[in-house]
């Protein structure tokens, strides 16, 4: 199911030369043993307070929207340490945004709270990059706003949090761009970068500048690094060789190079 949107177009008929203008895990599994309970949304025992003190090291906030796992819904999927709980001023921040929100839970998983939900826009699962990306900065400025501590673990936390974080990441260093082969008719496209207000469409502009189509995407925003997967094709085929270089050229080109004006190229 191909992403859709009224501002950039993930279609197009034929191929074109690079013109580089302006969500993918790679979390390790966990060890065991682990210890994992799940709760509805609605449960009164997910609604209390963290225990976290002041003297607790601050965990690293993890944004997740994944595309790919349900077939009729977007899956948000949002982590801070254990000082989440079922998170019901995001949830009322995403139906602000029009959306509805189908099913959502609170699992724990060793040290770990997960909150997750589902949701849906006009009855179907999400597509438009522009909502997308706008979803995930939502879900940010609300864990900035009831957990001011996460900014300095964010790179939102620059722009929108109280203390931007102490550690900048070298966007030469932490840039890592693959394609790899998804079977016959897709390929899939692996992004590591640093993160910054915009990311998600600043990709798939220059993907479809290449002439690609994304099919489905999980944007995940790991601290202060974003790791995205997208399903990528041309044409109803994996990208060739050629194609896939194209495109990794392109990427690391621009995501290396974020302050640099498109009327350069």
């Amino acid at each position: 199911m191909a992403l859709a949107t009224s501002h950039h177009r993930l279609v197009t008929a034929a191929a074109a030369p690079c013109a580089p203008r302006g969500s993918l895990r790679f979390g390790a599994p966990r060890t065991p043993p682990r210890r994992i309970c799940c709760l509805s949304i609605n449960s009164a025992n997910v609604l209390g307070a963290s225990s976290a003190t002041a003297d607790d090291p601050v965990p690293q906030p993890v944004v997740l929207i994944d595309q790919d796992s349900d077939r009729d819904a977007t899956i948000v999927q949002l982590s801070f340490g254990d000082r989440l709980g079922a998170l019901l001023d995001t949830m009322k921040a995403l139906k602000d945004l029009g959306l509805d929100v189908t099913k959502g839970s609170v699992s724990t998983d060793s040290s770990v709270t997960q909150t997750k939900f589902h949701i849906m826009r006009l009855g179907r699962k999400v597509e438009d990059p522009d909502m997308l990306e706008t979803i995930r900065l939502t879900i940010i400025n609300n864990l900035l706003q009831y957990h001011p501590e996460s900014s300095e673990k964010l790179a939102m936390g620059e722009f929108f949090g109280i203390k931007a974080p102490e550690k900048k990441i070298d966007v030469e260093v932490a840039t890592h761009v693959i394609v790899e082969d998804d079977g016959p008719k897709r390929s899939m496209l692996y992004i590591e970068t640093a993160d910054r207000p915009g990311l998600l469409l600043e990709v798939i502009k220059i993907i479809t500048d290449v002439n690609c189509d994304v099919e489905s995407a999980e944007i995940d925003t790991e601290g202060l690094v974003a790791k995205d997967k997208f399903h990528v094709s041309y044409r109803g085929a994996k990208l060739n060789s050629s194609l896939s270089q194209v495109l990794v050229n392109c990427l690391r080109y621009y995501l290396r190079r974020p302050e640099t004006d498109e009327d350069s190229y």
